[in-house]
């Protein structure tokens, strides 16, 4: 299904260009992206409007030309942009998702992670929208892995803790939500920092410094790609049965620690990898993280719902714009 509606385009012509009136075509199916200028945001708001939704993306500091600049503690805002759009669907990605932030910014994490999401929940129901909650694997302690949906979480920091409150926030003014658990993501970052994954890339292209690497903690990589099209299928599934709602799992299943990645990404470059260390311990600065939260996703994957990329694949792809040396570039892509 889609309507009609008048756009402005440019149209050239010898010698001239012209503003012209066209119809357009608006896809029926409408579905509302919070955090669409982050790195799952902004996968997210690509695979909906490349799958005939009529995505609109919102973001706070990062937002204008592209998407629409919207507070989430702002709830007069937030209710005029849903009461304006009427989704079908909202997928909220906005989140603080670095557990350091978390720890020394402990408010203002729980009135973005808790509070906020209370808010989106609510709003979701007066227009009916269904709410895709983005959660985190940080919600379990990571002592007995692999971790089903209803299992019980015991979060080890305060980001899995806001989180689990945002959860259970989200559930009780929403009953028919879905909270989408998901690990360490990476992804076609703007940055390296943007991803815990990606921003190892430095190390690895430094050769010439050694280079500590934590090869502890047990991680399951993840493509935002991936979880974006998950969150679309859930989407789909959804709007074809009503019973698609509550808690979800998703995760790659490549099992890495960081060493490992590093080291797979100084593989998929053909860089040396000598120069990074693995450290066995326990890490002894920041918040505490789970030694192995490893999410069991059968339960969506039984609905046929699910995508996963390959880590090689998918870091090369999301890396080779940061290589240093470009004769590499030509190699691999010409």
């Amino acid at each position: 299904m889609v309507g009609r509606e008048k756009e402005l385009r440019i149209r050239f012509a010898p010698g001239r260009c012209e503003l012209v009136e066209e119809d357009v075509d608006i896809p029926s199916r409408r579905v509302l992206i919070t955090g669409a200028t982050g790195l799952l945001g902004r996968a997210v708001f690509k695979e909906f409007r490349e799958n005939n939704w009529n995505a609109v993306g919102c973001g706070y500091r990062r937002a204008q030309p592209r998407f629409e600049q919207i507070n989430l503690l702002d709830s007069i805002a937030v209710h005029d942009i849903i009461h304006d759009f009427q989704p079908h669907v909202i997928v909220h990605c906005a989140a603080e998702r670095r557990p350091d932030v978390v720890e020394s910014q402990p408010d203002a994490a729980s009135q973005l992670n808790v509070a906020a999401s209370a808010n989106l929940a609510k709003e979701a129901a007066g227009v009916g929208a269904f709410l895709i909650y983005i959660s985190t694997d940080y919600v379990f302690d990571g002592t007995s892995p692999p971790y089903k949906e209803t299992d019980v979480p015991n979060p080890l920091n305060l980001y899995g803790k806001t989180k689990l409150e945002g959860e259970k926030a989200v559930l009780e003014n929403n009953e028919g939500a879905a909270v989408l658990r998901i690990p360490v993501l990476y992804g076609e970052v703007e940055r390296l920092e943007e991803s815990a994954v990606t921003v190892m890339f430095d190390k690895v292209q430094f050769s010439n410094k050694s280079a500590n690497m934590d090869h502890w903690q047990q991680r399951f990589p993840t493509n935002v790609k991936d979880v974006a099209a998950v969150c679309r299928q859930l989407a789909e599934k959804r709007m074809m049965d009503p019973s698609v709602k509550g808690t979800f799992h998703w995760s790659g299943n490549e099992q890495m620690t960081k060493y490992e990645m590093a080291c797979a990404i100084a593989d998929a470059f053909n860089l040396p990898s000598s120069h990074l260390r693995p450290i066995t311990d326990s890490p002894v600065v920041g918040a505490l993280r789970p030694r192995n939260a490893q999410l069991d996703c059968s339960k969506l994957e039984m609905l046929g719902i699910g995508q996963r990329t390959p880590f090689r694949a998918g870091i090369k792809e999301s890396l080779w714009p940061f290589l240093i040396d470009k004769r590499w570039r030509q190699t691999v892509f010409h």
